[in-house]
């Protein structure tokens, strides 16, 4: 039988005073409330009552029992409602992951609302621009660049991630600005050490006009940011994502190049496990993030 409605059984008898009070405010027969009584027994190997034909008496085991029953039945009782209140209210801790440059820049940001929002949440964010196992890591919730193929997520679409080519005004008003993507291949180029091709960039422009282009640059480096600090200095044409130079361009730092042609747009993805119920605060946040960056 259940050890925990056995549990309760036995506090209903001890505190009804009676087989048949108990049985009949837990909705069962008085025979299946000594069910549960002899269950608990026999697993003891003690006597809980001493039974007479007008009341029921708690032995020494009977009484330590009886007090620790309810002990335990108060814990689960605050356990059950915690969770109930977790499912209904905000509240507690979130783990998120996102890429570097997007969750620097755009999901930073949208956190504050969210944490102003929601007082009674924190967020853990770390940004990593790795592939990983999201459950497996502890995270609730992740943002991922690329396809998306795994059968024990939810990945929900949001807005493509873009890319754009960008200089600083000296350096176009030293080398000029190209205005057909072949002429790249005449100017210095700022590339990622970690991409697969660093001297073809492959661009889309107006009417599904494709272009791959060879280029070429005296610089490369492995973080998008020191790149996008070497084009601000002038140092060449620098290939990164929107969320990156959006603020440079806005404030003239760095003009716009090409802007007819950027490489195709890479699909990016909000994940989280699947689950039944999720709680509040899984909620609240997947609500918010879709409506900031939702496609």
């Amino acid at each position: 039988m259940d050890t925990l409605a056995s549990m309760a059984m036995f506090v209903r008898v001890v505190d009804t005073g009676s087989f048949a009070a108990a049985a009949e405010a837990s909705g069962v027969s008085p025979t299946m409330a000594g069910k549960h009584i002899r269950a608990i027994e026999q697993r003891l190997g003690a006597r809980l009552l001493h039974r007479t034909t007008r009341r029921q008496q708690l032995t020494e085991v009977g009484r330590l029992y009886y007090e620790r029953c309810k002990l335990v039945l108060a814990d689960v009782e605050l356990a059950e409602r915690s969770a109930h209140e977790l499912q209904a209210t905000p509240r507690g801790r979130l783990r998120i992951t996102a890429p570097m440059s997007f969750g620097s820049r755009r999901l930073t940001p949208a956190l504050t609302d969210y944490l102003q929002r929601y007082p009674d949440v924190s967020v853990e964010l770390s940004l990593d621009n790795r592939v990983f196992d999201l459950v497996s890591e502890g995270y609730e919730l992740g943002i991922r660049i690329g396809a998306v193929d795994d059968p024990q997520l939810v990945a929900r679409p949001l807005l493509p991630y873009r890319m754009l080519l960008a200089a600083s005004p000296q350096y176009l008003a030293k080398h000029g600005n190209p205005s057909r993507p072949e002429e790249l291949a005449k100017h210095t180029c700022l590339g990622l050490t970690n991409w697969r091709r660093r001297d073809q960039w492959r661009l889309l422009g107006p009417e599904g006009a494709e272009c791959d282009v060879p280029v070429q640059g005296r610089l490369s480096v492995d973080h998008g940011d020191a790149l996008r600090v070497a084009a601000l200095h002038g140092a060449g044409i620098v290939l990164q994502p929107e969320v990156l130079l959006a603020e440079d361009l806005a404030e003239g730092r760095l003009m716009a190049v090409l802007p007819e042609w950027a490489p195709p747009s890479t699909p990016m993805h909000l994940l989280y496990a699947q689950d039944r119920r999720p709680t509040a605060k899984l909620r609240s946040m997947i609500e918010f993030l879709l409506e900031r960056f939702g496609v």
